[in-house]
């Protein structure tokens, strides 16, 4: 097969539908659109949500609870997954920033005790569980809570 061989499959290429052009193609006069009514006009049609003057569903929906703008969320790192670094490394937010373990624009970080640690390091964190502090520390590391 050459580059000039290449052909669409058949059936897969439509030509467009010219509607409006006169009588003898089929689609003259109104053109598909049908005769008289909201449709048939330019620029007609509703809205997306509309229901025809019915309370719209995003109405009749009940609102619950509410959004707090202040909210910091927490950023969460388990320690199976700090097994990467070097031993005696200091693992800050920079450095799990880096390795991708948090979003640069993280504001907490917590530390939870999932999996293993068999490395030695500093890790230091704004929250950390007593397991995965235990972990750590028996890994011969240990944890700052900054």
């Amino acid at each position: 097969m050459r580059l000039s061989e290449l052909q669409p499959s058949p059936g897969s290429k439509h030509s467009k539908k010219r509607v409006g052009r006169g009588p003898g193609s089929g689609w003259g006069k109104t053109a598909a659109r049908g005769h008289k009514g909201q449709n048939s006009r330019a620029g007609g049609g509703t809205k997306p949500g509309f229901e025809g003057g019915q309370m719209p569903l995003t109405r009749r929906m009940p609102k619950r609870g509410f959004t707090n703008i202040f909210r910091k969320p927490w950023d969460i790192v388990n320690i199976r997954d700090l097994n990467r670094f070097a031993p005696d490394t200091v693992v800050d937010v920079e450095m799990l920033s880096r390795a991708g373990l948090v979003k640069p624009q993280c504001q907490r970080i917590k530390l939870l005790g999932q999996g293993e640690v068999t490395v030695s390091l500093v890790i230091k964190v704004q929250a950390v569980s007593a397991q995965a502090r235990a972990r750590v520390e028996a890994a011969g590391g240990r944890v700052e809570v900054l």
